[in-house]
């Protein structure tokens, strides 16, 4: 009897060592990077589900409970910035989550975002980060939705362009930092000059004003159009006079614009100069080797 209950025991305890193990990859699933979420946080796509059919430019709008939005950089408690998966599974946890056409990150503090999308199948996540933009532990990220993306139907009507605001007589925004020809670090903060109209949030409307997006290695698409939202046009919706962005190394192209309540370019546009910065490791000119004569 002794002997049939030691080997009981043997076994029980075998069992839980199995459940134990078997439950360890998916606690590691939910460890992320070493800033904490808060009790439950969860975030979600406001307009779409799984099955939606979206055009090739959708607006997405992000929903986040028990948790604020802070722009990249921004090191504040329980607060995040969004990301859009694009395609892909969810990146590694304990790491920044990668910046290319499969991640999209919306560092500036964005709550919306009109991103552009092949027409087929695709399947779409949001993941929140802090402000190295690595998930928060655990992650706070939503279902995978699958969505069909089509081409507007032959024939139809374009859609009436957003009717634009005007912009008072020498309005004006700059780069106050970097200036033209600047070499500087990977996290490079910029600030804003503007003269002659005031700054008020997007989806505040009030004559005189705008918010700030931030041109990389693009062009302005078109002055009469939403400006997008994406690696190469950064939003300050929330009223922003300086941000902390990251730039690949290299050279790149930088340029201000100033938009109204529904980021649509004023009448005339206020537009900055471009101007070209030097990205190094170290934020220093590169030692030009000289030879000597022999």
């Amino acid at each position: 009897m002794r002997g049939a209950t030691a080997w009981t025991c043997r076994i029980g305890a075998f069992l839980v060592l199995a459940q134990a193990a078997s439950a360890q990859p998916a606690l590691a699933e939910r460890k992320g990077g070493p800033t904490p979420s808060a009790p439950g946080a969860a975030v979600y796509f406001i307009d779409i589900k799984d099955g939606s059919v979206l055009p090739r430019r959708p607006m997405i709008r992000f929903g986040l409970r028990n948790m604020g939005v802070a722009p990249a950089g921004s090191d504040r408690m329980n607060a995040g910035h969004h990301h859009i998966l694009v395609d892909v599974p969810m990146p590694p946890l304990d790491r920044p989550i990668p910046n290319d056409f499969n991640h999209l990150h919306f560092g500036a503090g964005q709550t919306e975002a009109e991103i552009e999308l092949a027409p087929g199948e695709h399947t779409l996540q949001l993941l929140l980060a802090d402000k190295d933009h690595i998930p928060h532990s655990p992650p706070v990220a939503s279902e995978v939705v699958k969505v069909r993306v089509v081409e507007a139907p032959a024939g139809a009507e374009a859609a009436a362009p957003a009717a634009r605001k005007t912009s008072p007589p020498g309005a004006r925004v700059y780069f106050v930092q970097p200036r033209n020809g600047a070499v500087v670090p990977r996290k490079v903060t910029i600030r804003f000059g503007l003269v002659g109209m005031g700054v008020a949030p997007a989806g505040f409307d009030k004559a005189n004003t705008g918010h700030h997006h931030l041109l990389i290695d693009t062009p302005l698409r078109s002055p009469d159009e939403r400006i997008p939202s994406d690696f190469n046009h950064l939003h300050f919706g929330l009223g922003q006079t300086e941000a902390q962005v990251t730039l690949p190394l290299g050279t790149h192209t930088l340029q201000l614009v100033l938009a109204d309540a529904d980021h649509v370019p004023h009448v005339p546009p206020v537009m900055s100069e471009t101007i070209k910065v030097l990205v190094t490791r170290n934020g220093r000119r590169p030692r030009v080797a000289r030879h000597r004569d022999r």
